[in-house]
């Protein structure tokens, strides 16, 4: 029988506490929704995403977080998401101003408590090859973060 585990996610420290309330809305919206959803989800590129999330159809979400005007301004790297999603959003509290989030990406807006869809992006279908490629990588990645949680001494 396999311990008994408490999933609770713990901030690795690179967001700020804005974002760290975003991310958690932005969560549980999609788990109400169906999703499975990784956070911190590096990519084949290297790049990190916010949050990928993979719906019950297989269709493959990224949420970029964006917690503050400067956070939004400074990041150049989320064009590059477009090709390993269906569909791309961005995730924003009630602080910051929708208009200056990119038309071309969906839009949320959340706080620590939920999210809501404001605008969907156009779905951008990834390629079956790529598709699967990237829902082995979620899987995997899953698996070793829970298999992290119950075994921390056998991170290798």
């Amino acid at each position: 029988m396999l311990p008994s585990i408490n999933p609770t996610i713990r901030p690795d420290g690179r967001q700020s506490q804005t974002a760290a309330l975003i991310q958690k809305g932005v969560c549980r919206y999609l788990r109400a929704a169906g999703f499975a959803t990784l956070s911190e989800f590096t990519l084949a590129s290297g790049r990190r995403v916010d949050v990928m999330a993979l719906s019950p159809a297989g269709q493959i979400w990224i949420v970029e977080i964006k917690s503050s005007l400067e956070d939004f301004r400074t990041d150049l790297k989320w064009p590059e998401y477009r090709d390993f999603c269906d569909r791309l959003y961005f995730a924003i509290t009630t602080d910051l101003s929708p208009e200056i989030m990119p038309a071309e990406a969906g839009l949320i807006i959340a706080d620590g408590w939920g999210a809501e869809v404001q605008r969907n992006p156009a779905e951008h279908l990834l390629h079956a090859s790529r598709r699967k490629a990237m829902t082995l990588s979620f899987a995997r990645a899953a698996a070793l973060r829970l298999h992290g949680l119950y075994d921390p001494e056998n991170l290798t």
